[in-house]
């Protein structure tokens, strides 16, 4: 898991640790680290950013030893790294969803992204994490247009033994969102798990079909699904997301399988929106909480 990132940042620090802290010694350094980080699916904008704060913390310090230059860029990479992933506030979907349980009400999520990204599959990998932790969860089918997707959020809640809301194929998926919460509430359910349409995320209907599910129901949570693997496509689609439909935070899928790294710098970044969640794997129990400290230690280590 993200090899080439590590080697990327173990590279720099050893070329450092070896040279004048000064700014015109160590920008040929750096601008070969930027294209790295670029080569490495870290957006170009997240890319500068690093690199100009490496070298504006480093520029003019004075440091005897080798080891103790070594520690010293070592330091200032991890904060940086920390401070583009730990900028944003944390999601902690147990302590909201008591929050709303105390108030009578469910914690209604609604999930987006484009097909592909394991938009539903990370949905039965949410319910199961929260079914696992004594919260009762229905699922909603707003992908009313997609060809199978009924069957298949229909057979992930056969398997998690929850609840499902559908309409037929054509139906309005704000409808379905809004008869799923309903159900919630007659039945004393603490979550509502939406899914919606993943068309590609410059489709206009799409966009306004998102927002008008969002307008009707009012979610606690809009959650975008990237692929890792689809590099700065991860990036391009948070960004655009976020600015037409608004998002409160991401689930990166397919982790286990990327060896670059840079989505998650990328799209913490461009959003401003903290990663909730990441997948590990294909079984409802590969999916984990993204915790800034232990990525950032993934790739300095």
């Amino acid at each position: 898991m993200f090899r080439k990132l590590r080697e990327g940042f173990s590279g720099l620090i050893s070329k450092v640790a070896t040279t004048e802290l000064k700014a015109e010694k160590l920008r040929p350094m750096l601008e070969e680290f930027r294209i790295n980080l670029v080569e490495n699916d870290v957006a170009v904008s997240v890319a500068d950013h690093i690199c100009g704060e490496i070298e504006k913390r480093l520029d003019g310090v004075q440091v005897k030893r080798l080891e103790d230059k070594r520690e010293l860029v070592e330091k200032n990479l991890r904060e940086v790294l920390l401070e583009i992933l730990s900028g944003n506030e944390r999601i902690d979907l147990f302590e909201l969803a008591q929050e709303k349980k105390k108030g009578n009400q469910p914690l209604v999520i609604v999930f987006v992204g484009i097909n592909g990204t394991g938009k539903t599959t990370s949905i039965a990998k949410v319910a199961n994490l929260l079914t696992k932790n004594g919260y009762l969860v229905v699922l909603a089918c707003s992908d009313t247009y997609r060809a199978g997707s009924i069957e298949q959020l229909e057979e992930h809640a056969k398997r998690l033994g929850v609840r499902m809301i559908k309409h037929t194929y054509g139906a309005d998926p704000a409808a379905v969102a809004y008869d799923a919460i309903n159900h919630a509430k007659a039945h004393r359910i603490n979550t509502v798990l939406i899914d919606t349409a993943g068309r590609i995320q410059t489709d206009r209907n799409l966009m306004n079909e998102l927002a008008k599910i969002k307008k009707v129901i009012n979610p606690d949570l809009t959650i975008l699904t990237v692929d890792s693997l689809t590099g700065n496509d991860a990036v391009m689609q948070a960004e655009e997301f976020h600015l037409r439909v608004g998002i409160d935070g991401t689930i990166l899928t397919k982790v286990d399988a990327d060896v670059k790294g840079g989505s998650a710098l990328s799209v913490t970044y461009v959003t401003k929106k903290p990663i909730v969640f990441i997948g590990t794997g294909q079984t409802y129990d590969d999916l984990e909480e993204f915790r800034p400290e232990q990525f950032t230690e993934m790739i300095l280590k």
